[in-house]
């Protein structure tokens, strides 16, 4: 039966955008503003086991929301961390600012793909409809770099793990972003570098999967095959226009 793409979903972390430098040192430098802002703040931690705590915590809850596909967010393994180092009830506002100074240092290392903006605008030049979808455990660092990368007017929505509390593959993910349009999964495409979380999520619902394979891990069987596989994205514009237009 052919299809009648009508929108195109993308992840976002190494699908539009990618990393400039190793990621340890990056964590290491942002947890340690984290701490100094707390410390500024009357907030009694530690400041030689801070930065190394809070990644021990946060790669702990990686390692869980890899499993279970529920996402909470940074801001409750922050509160939970304090807590149990007897900093109960804390401010929101303050736990939100001293998240903001760790994002803020994270954030210096996302470089948007060159290709990413032109391959926007042609989508849309074609009346495709274009969405994002990403795994994150902090919505308020995703609209940072959204913003800071100027790509948010290519977007009919940005959805969010830490927002909806699911993260790809799970299918509740996508359901929502369909529901946004209101379109059937054979009128989706999804793009994406993660063969579990991107292409293996979406591709048992029957949308159309794309594999980005210019920053991906390749992963091993059984996840499924994407229909098409790309190394850039400026090859995605013309490869849904033969097949589909």
């Amino acid at each position: 039966m052919p299809r009648n793409i009508q929108a195109v979903l993308f992840d976002l972390g190494n699908t539009l955008m990618y990393p400039n430098a190793s990621w340890p040192p990056i964590f290491d430098q942002a947890g340690k503003a984290m701490g100094e802002y707390l410390r500024s703040r009357k907030i009694d931690v530690d400041s030689s086991s801070f930065s190394d705590e809070f990644l021990r915590r946060l790669n702990q809850y990686y390692a869980e929301r890899e499993r279970s596909m529920i996402e909470t967010s940074s801001l409750a393994i922050l509160k939970d961390m304090l807590t149990e180092q007897g900093h109960a009830n804390l401010p929101q506002e303050l736990l939100r600012a001293a998240l903001d100074d760790y994002y803020a240092i994270t954030q210096q290392n996302w470089l948007l793909e060159s290709d990413a903006i032109p391959t926007l605008i042609k989508l849309r030049s074609e009346a495709f409809h274009v969405g994002l979808v990403s795994n994150a455990s902090d919505s308020r660092d995703v609209l940072a770099l959204v913003d800071k990368f100027g790509i948010q007017e290519y977007f009919d929505f940005i959805l969010i793990s830490a927002d909806c509390g699911y993260r790809k593959p799970h299918p509740r993910i996508f359901e929502l972003a369909l529901a946004h349009w209101g379109y059937l999964p054979d009128e989706i495409v999804m793009v994406g570098d993660r063969l579990d979380a991107d292409i293996g999520g979406a591709r048992p619902l029957g949308i159309y999967t794309i594999w980005i394979k210019r920053r991906a891990k390749d992963a091993p069987p059984p996840f499924p095959p994407p229909n098409a596989t790309v190394q850039t994205l400026s090859e995605i514009p013309p490869l849904l226009l033969e097949q589909f237009k």
